[in-house]
């Protein structure tokens, strides 16, 4: 699945083959398509001009067009644009020109079948990104307006400044894996980003999403280097991923493609190079899967190449919940901070995966008063609050929330200006923005997810005074725990859950009054001031070794 849904233009004369194409279309659940039809090519050049189309699908022989023309007057007006010929059999010669002309693909109309056509939209815009610029991200945009925001309150040397901004090390693979069918090679692009290689091995997750691409592993690969370093822990930043839609793979798809991609990435791994972990789309049994390939290519068993793992595997105990039991952990530092008696306190949780839901369960259990929650298919809203029991089993039942009957149905953005005092965010990236940051109703804003919030929309709500748990330390909870798990491998011995429980608020904790010292002393956001505590560290680690030759 990719970017939903898809802006498709058909530019075709013929009505069977429209309406055939309009019903492959609708045939294939996994890609969702907004289609206009236009039968004139002046129609669909008018339709190019408004800038909001993804791919045309396009016949070269039309009633005002005919062949490679036709062509290059729709790549003249709208060059970004990716083309797909559609073409008859006897006109093949005349659709491989026009790929050898600049269009990403042809398909013949006579065998059009819906794998093939939606198979050929997905690879052509994965081709499309690739060749227009991975780094091109908002989400590294973000990333390196707040270091650099860091970087001037600090007083930042230039040298430093220009070596942190981008990654240290980038390994970017394109791979196939089988379908069950065996008839079906899918081809999908990978990466692995290291970013600091001088506080020891790197350390990050891995992400199996539809939007991947190498300016949001970036992003993500940088956010970590800052974290760690504000935990103390003896890790740089990583982070990997692969662009797919893991909702979309059976089980034993799911593991042919995470071993290929293991073998693809697997010179730059291992327990004193770098450390992958879970992340979004992925969990304790792609680690395992990860761990098995590479201790095969290795000859032993190396249970601390990964963290996340189960825990029969060498896995440690309460890593799974770690990230929202310590972000509830601060919440609770931040409310003793502000005076808030979290007991007589309302919460709203975006987000309902394994974050949200283990935030919502803590809150819950410190006696805050759950109102709100979301995930992919609805938001929630009860005033007199909702049950994080009931909505845990119905996930359980139909694996999301829509159709939750103890609840008013609302849109995220209502989700996000529901009146309450801590809304925990633990979804995805830009949810808080110039836009709407002048109408959340919190006292406290808790990061669980990484980036929601526009570097804008934090001096609105500084401004505001609304306190803001930042993303590199609000989800810090989970790299910590992976970091217990990693040394508890490397030792081989075991902690129990208190210990890993009492060490995680022990350490997250010394973070948060760090921060708020800073914070407090420079007259700054939270969120500044916990990347200054990042980044002077990293300094100084980069300043000490020097530079080689």
């Amino acid at each position: 699945m990719l970017d939903l849904p898809v802006r498709l233009l058909l530019i075709e004369d013929n009505p069977l083959h429209r309406r055939l194409i309009q019903q492959l279309l609708t045939a294939d659940p996994q890609l969702q398509c907004e289609v206009e039809a236009v039968e004139r090519l002046a129609d669909g050049l008018a339709r190019l001009a408004r800038n909001d189309v993804d791919l045309v699908l396009l016949d070269l022989v039309l009633p005002d067009s005919q062949e490679l023309e036709t062509l290059l007057r729709v790549r003249l007006a709208a060059p970004q644009v990716p083309v797909v010929i559609l073409t008859s059999l006897d006109d093949v010669k005349l659709a491989a020109r026009a790929v050898e002309s600049g269009a990403y693909d042809y398909l013949v109309k006579s065998n059009l079948k819906s794998t093939a056509l939606s198979r050929s939209i997905r690879y052509t815009l994965s081709r499309a990104r690739a060749r227009g610029g991975e780094w091109d991200s908002p989400m590294f945009r973000l990333a390196q307006q707040q270091f650099l925001k860091a970087a001037q309150y600090m007083d930042l040397d230039d040298n430093i400044r220009q070596r942190l901004l981008f990654p240290q090390r980038t390994q970017v693979v394109s791979f196939p894996f089988f379908r069950d069918d065996r008839s079906q090679v899918e081809t999908v692009f990978g990466y692995r980003v290291q970013h600091v290689l001088s506080m020891g091995p790197t350390k990050g997750g891995i992400r199996y999403h539809q939007d991947v691409d190498l300016g949001e592993v970036a992003a993500l690969a940088m956010w970590m280097t800052w974290k760690c370093a504000l935990m103390k822990l003896p890790f740089g930043g990583a982070k990997g991923g692969v662009r797919v839609d893991p909702t979309s793979l059976s089980k034993r798809e799911l593991q042919r493609l995470t071993r290929r991609y293991t073998a693809e990435i697997i010179d730059i791994i291992g327990p004193d190079r770098d450390i992958p972990a879970p992340d979004m789309g992925t969990d304790e049994q792609v680690m395992a899967w990860l761990m098995d390939t590479y201790s095969q290519q290795v000859g032993h068993a190396v249970p601390a190449v990964v963290t996340g793992k189960p825990v029969v595997l060498g896995g440690s105990l309460g890593r799974k919940e770690a990230t929202g039991r310590g972000l509830v952990y601060l919440i609770k530092a931040s409310a003793e901070h502000l005076g808030l008696d979290l007991s007589r306190a309302s919460a709203v949780v975006q987000g309902f995966g394994n974050v949200g839901s283990y935030t919502a369960r803590f809150l819950a259990e410190a006696g805050v008063k759950l109102v709100g929650v979301s995930d992919v298919s609805t938001g929630l809203f009860n005033p007199n609050g909702l049950s994080v029991d009931a909505l845990l089993a119905h996930v359980a039942e139909h694996r999301v929330l829509a159709g939750f009957p103890d609840a008013e149905a609302i849109s995220n953005q209502e989700l996000l200006e529901l009146d309450c005092d801590v809304l925990a965010l633990a979804a995805l990236q830009n949810q808080v923005t110039v836009e709407n940051a002048d109408r959340l109703k919190c006292r406290l804003l808790a990061e669980g997810a990484n980036g929601p919030t526009m570097l804008e929309a934090d001096d609105i709500l500084f401004e505001r005074g609304i306190f803001v748990l930042p993303d590199i330390l609000g989800n810090a909870g989970g790299v910590t725990v992976s970091y217990f798990e990693w040394v508890q491998g490397i030792q081989n011995l075991t902690w129990t859950l208190e210990e890993i429980n009492a060490r995680l608020q022990t350490i997250l904790l010394d973070a948060f009054h760090r921060t708020l010292k800073r914070a407090g002393d420079n007259h700054i956001d939270m969120r500044t001031a916990a990347l200054i505590e990042g980044v002077s560290r990293v300094t100084e680690a980069k300043l000490l070794r020097g530079v080689f030759p």
